[in-house]
């Protein structure tokens, strides 16, 4: 499967004038977002928690996770978003997609709007 990648604007939802906007990698085989953690701090964002993640090599880590409002594509929605390494590669995760009804079309590699979002 090739790589798609999407521009994502990071906004504090306690103080949405405060965001940050990186080129995201859409990963279908990741529940949750991750963003850089000097970036999410830097708009004001604070970990409230720690979530075990399981990593590509089968490890696990508990990372800081936050809500932060997600806009890409013209939709917004409020997601996890776990503070990652700061130099790390942002990823959108599959929930924040599925939230607004997009999707990776497997053919083309592009996101796509669903007709419709699934409610079942």
């Amino acid at each position: 499967m090739g790589m798609t990648q999407v521009t994502v604007t990071v906004r504090n939802p306690a103080d949405p004038e405060r965001s940050w906007d990186g080129l995201f990698l859409v990963d279908t085989g990741a529940f949750n977002s991750l963003a850089p953690g000097k970036a999410l701090r830097e708009i004001g964002l604070v970990p409230k928690g720690k979530r075990s993640y399981e990593l590509a090599d089968g490890s696990e880590i508990k990372m800081d996770v936050t809500v932060a409002e997600l806009e890409f594509m013209g939709e917004i929605v409020g997601s996890t978003i776990i503070f990652g390494a700061d130099d790390a590669e942002p990823i959108l995760g599959v929930t924040a997609l599925e939230s607004v009804g997009i999707e990776v079309d497997p053919r083309t590699q592009r996101l796509k709007r669903l007709p419709s979002i699934r409610l079942k």
